[in-house]
């Protein structure tokens, strides 16, 4: 029974507690939305409260807009008023200009009209003066009995033969003057030049000489029948000259590199005292072998001496460089010229203020053709060129070979290079030359001068370097001789081949002999 009791004092209790608490939850929530409500009145009022507040500041701006506009036109029209008056300025003056500029107008139109006046005058004045002269003109035609014309001719041959001496004398004076000075620096430049590179040169032939330890070494290298020296001729391409000679046999071969094989083969096998065909065999392409180390030697040495890096230029050139060491024009050894001529056409084109790398590169180089000129067809210009173009030296370079056998070089340094050619090859014992050839250029020198009228005996003296030529002082005047010295100079330079330069020296002499008895 208690226990039922316990059951509803607790339903009763919770219902009562339910009651309680919504009855809170009412008050509670009726607090909440008159809270609420306050606060959005506040909002209202706050928001009215700005609104008033940005009116006042709208209407602020308004105003003040307002003001600001009226100033800017009151602004506007205090400008608008200066530049009237400025305008106003510029026009008083453009009328003032204007009236100066009428006044001008006036008085050039009166100017004009007064030169009129003065032209028509002087026109008048040189017609009447023209007809004076002409009636003058007419009485001295009249009185000489010459036409105006003919004694124009007359003047003019007399004053031709007058001045004609004196012009000649003159012209002939300046072009002395010139050429005297002209040939004293040149002069100066090239004695420089040949005395800071005065080198010798060895004069080659187309023989080689090989001592021998003793004469029973020729039985040795001639061999059984004669095996040894055929085998040596055979693979050298050179013929062995064994003669009485003590101690020494000849090499003879028109190739310098062929004979020099063939001397280093010989000496080689004369050391080792074996010589026999098989032994031949081995010396000749070990004697090969060691002239190709020395030839790019000698090409690489002659770069060092001119100071020209040996990197600039191709290895293979280098080596074609180097066989002109066994090359020989006119006995004249092609490496130790062409190192001269680059030395040389280096001080030159230092004085003159020319390229010296291309003087000294295409001096060392003017002559490579040579070096092949055997073994490759044509001229040896023509093939240096093409070889130089073919390892890719610059044009400038490359000409020298051509331009150096050219009457009038393209260039200032085909001009130097050609002269420095000309220095080493036509000085005094830089080349070999046989007596008949010698009298050969001595006789054309004298026949070229004397088939010119009026020479009555031609010389050629100092080694062919000067043409003495004396004329008949009947035939030929002072101003003939100036004509026919540079008339055998230039037949000379088209018909005669010869190194340097030759001087023409024409003589004219007029001796009268009277006697007083």
């Amino acid at each position: 029974m208690s226990f039922v009791y316990a059951v509803f004092a607790l339903i009763v209790g919770a219902a009562v507690g339910g009651a309680i608490g919504y009855a809170v939850r009412q008050n509670l929530a009726k607090r909440n939305a008159d809270s609420a409500e306050a606060k959005a009145e506040l909002l209202i009022k706050q928001a009215e409260s700005k609104l008033k507040e940005a009116d006042a500041q709208s209407l602020a701006l308004v105003v003040e807009g307002k003001k600001k506009a009226l100033e800017m036109q009151e602004e506007s029209k205090r400008e608008d008023e200066n530049r009237r008056k400025e305008l106003r300025v510029i026009q008083q003056k453009l009328e003032k200009y204007d009236a100066e500029y009428q006044n001008r107008f006036r008085e050039l139109q009166k100017k004009q009209e007064d030169l009129f006046e003065r032209n028509a005058k002087v026109e008048a004045l040189i017609s009447e003066t023209q007809k004076v002269k002409d009636e003058q003109v007419k009485k001295l035609e009249a009185v000489a009995q010459l036409s105006r014309e003919e004694a124009k001719d007359i003047l003019l041959k007399e004053m031709e033969a007058t001045v004609a001496e004196e012009f000649e004398s003159r012209l002939h004076k300046i072009e002395r003057g010139g050429e005297e000075e002209y040939e004293r620096k040149a002069k100066n430049i090239i004695a420089l030049a040949m005395q800071r590179v005065a080198t010798g040169h060895a004069v080659e032939t187309t023989t080689t000489v090989v001592h021998l330890p003793s004469d029973e070494m020729k039985g040795r290298i001639i061999g059984k029948e004669g095996r040894n020296i055929k085998a040596v001729e055979q693979l050298t391409g050179c013929e062995i000259i064994v003669d009485d000679t003590p101690g020494a046999i000849t090499i003879s071969g028109f190739s310098p590199i062929r004979r020099q094989v063939c001397r280093i083969a010989l000496e080689n096998l004369i050391k080792d005292g074996r010589i026999q065909p098989a032994k031949i065999e081995d010396a000749v392409e070990n004697a090969k072998k060691e002239l190709a180390v020395d030839i790019k030697k000698a090409g690489e040495d002659a770069l060092y001496e001119l100071g020209i890096p040996v990197t600039s230029l191709d290895p293979k050139l280098v080596q074609i460089l180097g066989r002109l060491k066994y090359r020989t024009s006119y006995g004249q050894n092609v490496l130790k010229h062409s190192t001269e001529v680059a030395h040389i056409a280096g001080m030159i084109a230092q004085e003159l203020g020319a390229d010296v790398s291309v003087c000294k590169k295409g001096g060392i180089l003017h002559d490579i053709g040579k070096a092949v000129d055997h073994d490759v067809q044509g001229a040896h210009p023509e093939i240096g060129y093409n070889i130089m173009k073919k390892f890719g030296l610059p044009e400038e370079i490359c000409y020298q070979s051509i331009g150096h056998h050219e009457d009038k070089p393209k260039t200032i340094e085909g001009i130097i290079v050609k002269v420095a050619d000309a220095i080493s090859g036509g000085r005094p014992g830089a080349r070999k030359d046989t007596l008949e050839l010698y009298i050969q250029r001595l006789e054309e020198l004298e026949k070229t001068a004397h088939g010119f009228p009026g020479v009555e005996k031609v010389y050629a003296i100092q080694a062919g370097r000067e043409v003495r030529v004396f004329v008949e002082p009947k035939q030929v005047d002072d101003f003939a001789a100036f004509r026919l010295a540079k008339d055998i100079a230039k037949k000379i330079e088209s018909e005669l081949t010869y190194p340097g330069e030759i001087r023409v020296n024409v003589i004219r002499e007029t001796r009268v002999i009277e006697y007083a008895r």
